[in-house]
């Protein structure tokens, strides 16, 4: 239950967002909070949301505790890792398979979590080595009579908040829009007036909800998960399935939510609660020094200054028979010191059989590059190929310098003849 990189955000995305905006964001580089499903779930509770009655455990003795505390006709065990498919997972451990279980058997509730708690779940989201679990949650189970599909998503050319859904829940809204586009209807939302109670009863109605107290009730769920949009300054909250239980009432299953990056700094309590287990190492490391970085397939390192360029130096090496390895925009007023932070990260991907720095400088000086790659180079000791091109200020007296160094340096002014010489490197 978090979001960010779940297929949901990227399909909801594709319903909503033009194509050329589609290929943009997928290059530029932001930061995407991880949320576990149980953080999520405790902050739809905090906004008064119908979520299944859950507690949270990280021990045995924790289990055992909440066994006695916490009576259910059913219960939903769950592994609290950030990967899909755990249902159908394996632990590395034990070969104990499932990392989702139900159970009526209170006693059978800890031995599950035994098998569970401590040990690597692999799913087919993972590594071959799997996450490991050190949190389980304990739900009671509701049984689902009909499944829904309600988003609350910041739409660009809407100008704001705009209520999307679907009578169509429990399956991917690209399935929806594809087979049946008239199925899924968004109501826009004046951002400085907020929903009212006639927009939530038409989504309710719309969603197809049958008596008068359902549709009440879901209407009144609509407007506490605007609330909860609006107030943590999320971009997107989306809920599938916004289902039905056997005994009629409007339950939210399950969530997923976007946060808007730029909005940290007033949602630090948030923000906090990130978890970057599966996050690659690299990006972490780009974050901490304030660089944009994109792991890639490819076997040549980019390091540029802007995402023009970044998209047009990956586009030449592609078009001269290379790979790129990576994105990494330095930014335009890059120091010395993140160059060296920049180096520090490519030396992190084994993959990287060649570096191509392509700088045109306008606000940044090309002597500061020249400068912090020089130093880069000598404090790591790299030993692949750098091919650099540098152009527009100070690049002549940048490229004296890196002449004048003594190291093993492939400097050009010419920005095609620099991408095939750094193609070629990557091929010896």
């Amino acid at each position: 239950m978090s979001l960010a990189k779940s297929k949901y955000a990227k399909s909801l995305g594709q319903v909503l967002m033009p194509k050329c905006l589609q290929c943009l964001s997928s290059i530029i580089s932001k930061r995407n909070l991880n949320l576990q499903e149980y953080q999520s779930k405790s902050l739809m509770r905090e906004f008064k949301l119908n979520v299944q009655p859950f507690h949270v455990a990280d021990s045995k003795k924790e289990v055992e505790r909440i066994c006695k505390i916490f009576p259910c006709d059913e219960y939903v065990v769950k592994a609290m890792i950030l990967a899909g498919g755990r249902g159908k997972g394996k632990f590395l451990e034990n070969g104990f398979k499932g990392g989702v279980k139900l159970t009526s058997d209170v006693k059978e509730v800890v031995d599950l979590c035994e098998k569970m708690l401590g040990k690597h779940l692999v799913t087919n989201q993972t590594t071959p080595e799997g996450v490991l679990v050190k949190k389980v949650m304990i739900a009671e189970s509701y049984r689902i009579a009909e499944e829904k599909y309600f988003a609350i998503v910041m739409d660009r050319d809407m100008g704001g908040p705009v209520l999307v859904g679907s009578e169509q829940g429990g399956v991917d809204i690209e399935e929806v829009a594809a087979s049946s586009p008239d199925a899924i209807f968004k109501i826009p939302v004046d951002i400085l007036v907020g929903i009212t109670d006639d927009q939530a009863a038409e989504a309710a109605q719309k969603l197809g909800f049958h008596s008068d107290a359902q549709r009440e009730e879901a209407a009144d769920q609509i407007q506490k998960l605007f609330h909860l949009f609006s107030r943590v300054d999320a971009t997107q909250v989306e809920i599938n399935p916004f289902g039905l239980t056997d005994k009629g009432r409007v339950v939210m299953f399950d969530a997923k939510i976007n946060f808007d990056d730029n909005a940290e700094f007033r949602q630090k309590e948030i923000f906090s609660l990130d978890d970057r287990t599966l996050t690659d190492a690299k990006e972490i490391a780009a974050e901490n020094a304030k660089l944009n970085y994109i792991s890639m397939d490819g076997n040549i390192a980019c390091v540029v200054n802007g995402a023009g360029l970044a998209m047009a130096t990956m586009d030449i090496i592609k078009l001269h028979g290379g790979e790129p390895a990576n994105f990494l925009d330095v930014g335009g007023s890059v120091t010395e010191q993140q160059m060296l932070e920049a180096f520090k990260i490519m030396s992190m991907d084994t993959k990287v059989s060649a570096i191509f720095i392509n700088m045109f400088a306008g606000i940044v000086d090309c002597c500061i590059v020249a400068n912090g790659l020089i130093e880069s180079t000598k404090k790591l000791g790299l030993n692949v190929p750098l091919i650099v091109r540098l152009a527009g200020r100070n690049a002549e007296q940048a490229l004296e310098l890196l002449s004048s160094s003594g190291l093993n340096i492939i400097s050009s002014s010419d920005f095609d003849s620099a991408a095939q010489q750094a193609v070629a490197a990557a091929k010896q």
